[in-house]
């Protein structure tokens, strides 16, 4: 079985520190158990490895006494809680500890933000690390494949998306069964068990159209009339869609210029597999009408990546005018400005006019299926 070191290991690794808290963040079976697990390995301290959803865990930990926690931890120098996010209150449970537990390091994981970032009662400011963890990203398919192979599976990344498993499910048919449950026994479950919701026919719907309108920009108006839902519930559903890390969001980016959009968003899915299978559409690339939306958010989303894993700090946006001039993906880090334009075929294209007059010191490029590769590793 073939076994792919994360990018992430190393700095997660070197991010433990006495009573601080590293936050492991990403959506179900996007390889937060296994990245732990191998950092364990390598780890010379005495673990504590607890799965949150273990009852006896939640029970544990439940006490929320400084005794108690003492007695739990004698002698650990680190502790995991695998898919901290069920426990109630965790955020003031990990602020005890680290507070009154002298010496411990801590990784909690969780496959959304709520409860770890958000909910927690009292935050962890200044005592916690956030990382992220994508489904694979192509720096991590090159530590088994070389760039012939690469080149081969491209359209197949392109359709079934780049989940760790899989690349252990020989055939088409368990890789399409695999996605389609993943989205409806996994991710809509986290969603839905989230504040309780329970229009669970809403939201996949809402899922939906946002699949349809990948590299679009969306009005929360517009999908609110189409869902027989309010512009507030609309939007609160997206935010749940972002914080369990099924989508993210690229807003307009603007600073010079009068004729710049700047209310609008657009949307993509954190890897196209999920929304292939929120679609139900798993046809072979070259039979697709959605190819460069596929091409679009594919490439945006291993940019993202790669900015994560290096430790950046890149804001993301796209660009256009009300006269229609465009671009596909703006990134704005330390106040330099790059634009690219996302392209499936190898036509020659130059920088919009307004752009280029209204940012002259950005630079611009071209990706496509014959440059990607540097530009996403």
């Amino acid at each position: 079985m073939q076994v792919i070191k994360r990018e992430m290991q190393d700095r997660l690794a070197g991010s433990l520190k006495p009573n601080k808290v590293s936050l492991l963040l990403g959506s179900r079976r996007v390889g937060k158990t296994f990245l732990i697990r191998e950092l364990i390995k390598s780890y010379s301290g005495k673990v504590l490895l607890m799965n949150a959803e273990d009852l006896t865990t939640q029970k544990l930990l439940s006490e929320r006494s400084i005794e108690n926690y003492r007695n739990i931890l004698a002698g650990v120098d680190l502790l995991i809680i695998d898919e901290a996010q069920v426990i109630p209150e965790i955020g003031k449970i990990l602020k005890l500890i680290v507070d009154e537990v002298h010496g411990i390091k801590i990784i909690a994981s969780g496959s959304s933000s709520f409860d770890l970032l958000n909910l927690s009662g009292e935050p962890l400011t200044g005592r916690s690390t956030s990382f992220k963890l994508f489904p694979l990203a192509q720096s991590e398919f090159s530590f088994i494949e070389n760039p012939v192979e690469t080149k081969q599976h491209l359209e197949g990344r392109l359709i079934f998306g780049g989940y760790p498993e899989l690349i252990h499910l020989p055939t088409q048919e368990e890789k399409i069964n695999y996605l389609t449950d993943l989205v409806h026994h996994y991710l809509l479950q986290d969603i839905l068990a989230l504040e309780g919701l329970r229009a669970s026919s809403k939201m996949m719907n809402l899922i939906r159209l946002l699949a349809f309108q990948v590299g679009n920009e969306v009005s929360y108006h517009e999908l609110g009339k189409q869902l027989n839902l309010s512009k507030n519930t609309v939007e609160k559903y997206l935010d749940l869609l972002c914080k369990v890390f099924v989508i993210f969001r690229l807003g307009a980016y603007s600073k010079n210029l009068r004729k710049e959009i700047v209310k609008t968003s657009k949307w993509y899915f954190t890897d196209n597999g999920i929304r292939n299978a929120v679609l139900s559409d798993f046809k072979p690339f070259n039979l697709r009408t959605d190819r460069g939306e596929l091409w679009e958010n594919y490439i945006i989303g291993e940019r993202i990546k790669r900015s994560s894993y290096c430790g950046s700090f890149v804001n993301y946006y796209f660009w256009r005018t009300y006269d229609q001039q465009e671009i596909d993906l703006v990134e704005e880090n330390n106040q330099q400005i790059t634009a690219y334009e996302i392209k499936w075929t190898d036509k020659p294209v130059k920088p919009p006019i307004a752009f280029r007059n209204a940012y002259p010191e950005a630079e611009f490029y071209v990706i496509t299926p014959t440059n990607y590769l540097p530009l996403i590793m």
